[in-house]
């Protein structure tokens, strides 16, 4: 399956949304800069916590906020969300090629959009110096992105040179 075609594939952003949680999310951005963002976005995430806007929205603020744990909690709900609708029940560490393979064409954005979390998520791991956590994520991102289209490999490249930390992770 080809993860970078775009052909007749809804996007997260494509997902109708309620008036509300747009002017939620308008009045988060316009509160950026003076520290009111993050009560319109909880609101927001109240009112639709599946919502992947406002998931998205919420991650990048925490992200940019450099709150990295606050933005992995957000991160693991949207692979719960996204995983949901995509039939991953088991979530990704027992995801196969196989249901990779049986994703509709249509919904080829959504597991794009899947597998990056997935991506962002270990980043995050890494970040946080989890790295037996960034290292399993990352091999799963690559088996089920054989073409690494998604740049997989070029996180896990970093690990080794932690190599004595996932060492001592171990013991």
């Amino acid at each position: 399956m080809d993860l970078m075609e775009c052909d007749q594939t809804l996007l997260y952003f494509d997902d109708p949304i309620a008036p509300e949680i747009e002017v939620l999310i308008a009045k988060a951005s316009d509160a950026y800069g003076n520290g009111g963002a993050e009560t319109y976005l909880l609101q927001a995430y109240s009112l639709a916590p599946k919502q992947l806007v406002v998931l998205v929205a919420l991650y990048r603020y925490y992200f940019y906020q450099h709150r990295l744990n606050n933005a992995l909690i957000i991160a693991e709900q949207a692979l719960n969300v996204v995983g949901q609708r995509l039939d991953f029940h088991s979530g990704w560490l027992h995801l196969q090629t196989d249901h990779i393979e049986q994703v509709e064409r249509s919904a080829v954005g959504l597991l794009r959009f899947y597998l990056l979390i997935l991506k962002a998520s270990a980043y995050l791991h890494l970040r946080l110096g989890h790295y037996l956590e960034a290292q399993a994520q990352l091999e799963k991102l690559i088996e089920l992105d054989s073409q690494d289209c998604l740049g997989g490999q070029m996180l896990l490249k970093w690990l080794p040179t932690h190599k004595t930390v996932i060492a001592t992770e171990e013991e």
